[in-house]
């Protein structure tokens, strides 16, 4: 989706309208599609329900004596017609992407996927925490791509739209089967999550990085569990976090880190602590984007300020305006991902100074460098319509 200049009316949540536990919106926002307008009235007999979130993300329980029935999440199976996407944006450091899953139960409030839920008929709000869409057929998908004569290996981001490692993963492993895939072909690719379930593909990860075939990023925004649990409630704990670079390190795999979004006065003042964190858990590179606001993200995140933070509200978003050029944002390459102004160039500078002390690399290698030569096509191709777990059925390659 291109991330073009979003529309700054900004819908500030009614004085009814309260965050949910365990759910990072706080409206289920229309999105930018729809033709009727809706707009939610509590006449005072709803109640909220709460939810609660377990430390690695999953679901940890309701909790709450409200009577409406609890905000449940709802996994959709959906067959894919394609499984790779490819950009050519400047200023992002990978050419093809994979990912299993549309929409993402992490409910991160500054997500940049959520408009494209807006294509779906549904809210990048709530909806796009829990109504999930998993591509059931991704192996299939993935294993008839690369046996395509005319296919150029080059390294594969995966988990860059929506998490892979989310935690509908856990039962469907659809993650762990396309890695499987690409571990039968000795494909290169990178990994990027904020979840802990990462380590349970050590196995397959490992081996294939002794190659030089894999690398990984852990996303960290703040420090603060408090924080954390309101920006990004269903992903792990930034404790857990740190573990799981750690976990990465100590079986070889290079970790690199996504200090992102710098959030000004909220998750801003953490740059340099984060980046020791980082370090110490064993990453070797770190970079980062300050707080993006394309289309129906703006509006999400303001109300998400009102909800959590009412007592700066104002003033963060004046920060967010001040790196913008005077508005909520600016889809410019050169910008978009660093902002402009003298708060950006202070951030640039704390960021470029505090890495070069602990001797952390920028994130240009983080899924560059990856060895292609090593590829080979799969040697057995499902046919079209095969079961998702299929079993020796296909078509031998006679090359």
């Amino acid at each position: 989706m291109s991330d073009e200049e979003s529309n700054e009316q900004v819908m500030l949540p009614p004085p009814s309208l309260k965050a949910r536990k365990g759910r990072g919106a706080v409206s289920n926002l229309q999105g930018r599609f729809e033709v009727h307008g809706r707009e939610d009235f509590d006449d005072g007999w709803v109640h909220e329900q709460q939810e609660g979130v377990a430390e690695d993300g999953g679901d940890g329980g309701e909790a709450g004596d409200g009577a409406v029935p609890p905000f449940k999440t709802l996994v959709t199976p959906e067959q894919a017609r394609t499984i790779l996407s490819r950009n050519s944006s400047p200023d992002i450091p990978f050419g093809v992407s994979l990912n299993p899953y549309r929409g993402c139960e992490h409910g991160c409030i500054y997500c940049y996927a959520r408009p494209t839920h807006s294509y779906l008929g549904l809210s990048p709000g709530l909806d796009f925490e829990s109504k999930i869409f998993a591509k059931v057929n991704a192996p299939e998908l993935l294993r008839r791509e690369l046996a395509k004569a005319s296919y150029v290996p080059q390294s594969i981001a995966i988990g860059v739209n929506t998490d892979a490692y989310q935690p509908c993963e856990r039962e469907l492993q659809l993650t762990r089967r396309v890695l499987e895939v690409l571990q039968e072909c000795e494909h290169p690719f990178g990994m990027i999550t904020k979840s802990s379930l990462i380590e349970r593909d050590l196995d397959i990860l490992a081996p294939m990085a002794a190659k030089g075939l894999v690398s990984a990023a852990v996303t960290i925004t703040t420090l603060d569990s408090t924080i954390a649990r309101t920006l990004e409630p269903r992903a792990a704990t930034p404790a857990r976090r740190l573990r799981t670079i750690r976990a990465l390190t100590d079986a070889g795999i290079p970790v690199g880190v996504s200090i992102s979004p710098i959030i000004p006065f909220i998750t801003e003042p953490e740059i340099e602590r984060l980046l020791e964190a980082v370090r110490d858990a064993g990453a070797i590179s770190a970079h980062y984007v300050v707080l993006r606001l394309p289309w129906e993200v703006n509006p999400l995140f303001q109300q998400w300020l009102q909800a959590h933070f009412p007592d700066r509200a104002q003033r963060v978003m004046n920060r967010v305006r001040e790196m913008r050029g005077g508005k909520d944002y600016d889809a410019d390459f050169a910008t978009r991902m660093r902002g402009e102004g003298v708060w950006a160039e202070l951030i640039r500078q704390r960021f470029q100074i505090a890495s070069a002390r602990l001797g952390l690399a920028g994130h240009s290698g983080r899924f560059y460098n990856l060895d292609t030569s090593q590829f080979r096509r799969p040697l057995v191709v499902p046919p079209l319509g095969a079961k998702a777990k299929g079993g020796d059925e296909g078509q031998m390659d006679l090359f």
